[in-house]
């Protein structure tokens, strides 16, 4: 599950017209608003990325919407990512291989998908 929280820019005189658009959207939940400044905070979830690209295209799509930009942002694939390179090794086995000579090492990007 990811959860972003977005910041949408209203005009002040069209705030009531997009926070009740919000509202009925389905793609976000209203938490605060400033009508005076014209801004509005929301969150979104999805399952992934793309869902929750959909949703902020979605409601960048809202009219009276001037613009509408993630903040902050939590990606429970991400933190999965994140566990797993902190349990990964942090030099490759290659580079841990004394019977290999340095010079036949080929950097391609990745020392994981080298061929020896």
């Amino acid at each position: 599950m990811n959860i972003s929280s977005i910041v949408v820019q209203v005009r002040s005189e069209r705030y009531d017209e997009v926070k009740d658009a919000l509202e009925a959207s389905g793609l976000c939940d209203y938490h605060f608003g400033d009508k005076k400044r014209g801004k509005i905070i929301i969150t979104i979830e999805g399952k992934n990325v793309e869902e929750e690209i959909k949703k902020l295209k979605g409601v960048q799509a809202i009219p009276g919407v001037i613009a509408a930009d993630m903040m902050q942002t939590y990606q429970e694939e991400l933190d999965e990512a994140i566990k797993e390179l902190e349990a990964a090794d942090s030099v490759p086995d290659i580079l841990q291989d004394e019977t290999i000579d340095i010079r036949d090492i080929v950097y391609h990007g990745d020392l994981r998908k080298k061929d020896l």
